[in-house]
């Protein structure tokens, strides 16, 4: 697997609708940077929030995951308890080629002030709005900018293309659109 650099990364974009809408340069005048990078793309955090709570003291339980345990709030600037966290998304829709996978690393600006941003793998041909957790690791109120940076994605484009596809075996996340929370398929 070899990363890929801005060049691949803007004709995937342009050409087959990888990631949208596109941003050609990196932006960071009075902004957390986002957009087009050397070796990958620095996705923004949309303004739609799902903040942990635990006022009805809900259990968290990945296999049967409770709404009540999240406030929804649709802001310019979302603000994370201390030792706690928030659901966001992406702005950006990304679309992954078959023979592509994408890891996800949060912004220095953000991890510099405690605040860790964790995406898992977006797998070849996933589509969808990425779900970011935002963790505030401090004993702070802390503040997340809607419209503005929060991760880099890094695309490896592999030697050989998949057997099967997340498309394939017709993932639980596929066309998520939205905060998606964590889902199990019944049997």
């Amino acid at each position: 697997m070899s990363v890929q650099p801005d060049i691949w990364i803007r004709e995937q974009a342009k050409k087959h609708g990888m990631i949208e809408p596109f941003v050609e340069k990196l932006s960071h005048k009075g902004t957390i940077s986002y957009g087009l990078s050397s070796y990958g793309y620095d996705a923004r955090v949309a303004d739609e929030f799902k903040i942990f709570t635990n006022i009805d003291s809900a259990v968290v339980d990945p296999k049967d995951f409770q709404q009540h345990g999240f406030v929804d709030r649709k802001t310019d600037v979302c603000i994370i308890p201390p030792n706690s966290f928030v659901l966001a998304r992406t702005v950006e829709y990304f679309r992954i080629p078959r023979d592509t996978l994408v890891i996800c690393l949060g912004k220095s600006t953000y991890a510099r002030c405690g605040i860790i941003v964790n995406v898992t793998p977006l797998e070849p041909e996933w589509e969808g709005h990425v779900t970011l957790e935002f963790s505030n690791t401090t004993p702070l109120p802390a503040k997340i900018y809607a419209n503005e940076g929060a991760c880099q994605f890094i695309f490896l484009k592999a030697t050989d293309v998949c057997e099967t596809s997340y498309a394939d075996r017709s993932g639980k996340y596929q066309g998520q659109k939205g905060v998606t929370l964590p889902k199990i398929l019944k049997a």
